[in-house]
């Protein structure tokens, strides 16, 4: 993965600013479009065939929602670009996958870059990118393959439940980036369900030898989540202070609330991070506790072979006049002697709680 991504920022080296190459590992995806178009009296679903269809939707009075799959398929985001009256500059960003969560503000759109994260059925963290365009009756969102988290939005439009078909675009745009962030808080209970597990089994001495891996992906985890997250936070806290008559006032105080939520998230996101920080300290305790205790029992045995070592010594020498080799019984009274010696010190550790 990390090789194709260096491959294509290869391919932009010595390029002139604005060139849409596409930097990514999703070359394959096909392109798919879809439209919703609605007010609050209709609404109208269709999937486009041509990227050329979608250019009949720029001065449509009803509100446009243009959903745009495939980042690597570059002419046709050229295309839209150029119809939308789009900077190149941003669209080398929509087709960069690397790009960080960021805001534009341009004199008739803003432009907008997110990240969407979920995890797989084997709970692998992915992050998608996405970009927004929010012009005055209609919103583009750029995306790197087919699937989101934005099906809750799209049967809100059907059913004309909630605001959306009351409002304008910038609700909308409001209600695609509230709908990544309600992930978020998907993806942040997974990561503390994962945390809470890795407790019980340091706590109860259930290490395993992929324990260490597990608190490693997890940090990585964390931090990718975090890169995701924390920048989105100034591009709402922008959106929500332009004084561009893109954003009504009626519309500021949702941005506002998604803020907040962004806020929560990040102080959540922090937590963990030190909890999974301390989770390896625990880690590393526990293993130097287990060490400490094979060490004890290790130094317990050698204490009390010590003496008895000693008396075999003494007694193995190869002197002539050891006095104690002619009694005949001195062999049983020096394993006697040996075991009392044995028994004494085993009392003693007890005592001490050594054992």
């Amino acid at each position: 993965m990390g090789k194709k991504a260096s491959s294509n920022y290869a391919n932009k080296a010595g390029l002139s600013p604005g060139s849409v190459i596409y930097v990514g590992d999703k070359a394959s995806s096909e392109l798919y479009i879809d439209v919703f178009e609605y007010n609050k009296d209709f609404i109208e679903e269709k999937e486009l065939k041509n990227i050329e269809d979608a250019f009949n939707y720029v001065d449509s009075n009803s509100i446009t929602w243009i959903n745009i799959n495939g980042l690597n398929h570059t002419e046709a985001i050229e295309k839209i670009g150029n119809n939308f009256k789009i900077h190149p500059l941003v669209l080398e960003d929509i087709v960069n996958t690397k790009q960080r969560p960021k805001f534009d503000e341009y004199e008739s759109y803003f432009f907008t870059v997110a990240k969407m994260l979920h995890f797989d059925k084997n709970e692998n963290l992915y992050i998608e990118h996405i970009g927004f365009i929010l012009g005055k009756n209609y919103v583009l969102s750029f995306q790197e393959t087919d699937g989101d988290v934005f099906d809750p939005l799209r049967e809100r439009l059907r059913s004309g439940k909630g605001k959306v078909r009351t409002m304008g675009s910038d609700y909308l745009l409001y209600a695609l980036i509230d709908s990544i962030v309600d992930n978020y808080f998907n993806l942040i209970e997974v990561i503390s369900d994962k945390i809470e597990e890795l407790e019980d089994n340091l706590f109860e001495k259930k290490q395993n030898d992929d324990i260490a891996a597990n608190i490693q992906d997890l940090k990585r985890e964390i931090l990718r989540i975090r890169k995701a997250v924390f920048p989105l936070r100034e591009v709402v806290n922008r959106i929500e202070k332009s004084d561009n008559v893109l954003i009504q006032d009626r519309t500021r105080h949702y941005y506002r609330d998604v803020y907040d939520h962004i806020i929560q998230l990040s102080e959540n996101i922090d937590l963990y991070r030190e909890m999974i920080w301390g989770l390896m300290d625990m880690y590393m305790t526990s293993i130097s506790n287990k060490m400490n205790e094979v060490m004890k029992v290790l130094t317990i045995i050698a204490t009390i072979f010590i003496p008895l070592t000693f008396i075999a010594g003494i007694y193995g020498m190869n002197f002539d006049n050891i006095p104690e080799l002619k009694f005949e019984k001195g062999y049983f009274v020096l394993l006697g002697v040996m075991l009392l010696i044995f028994l004494g010190m085993l009392f003693y550790f007890k005592r001490k709680k050594w054992l």
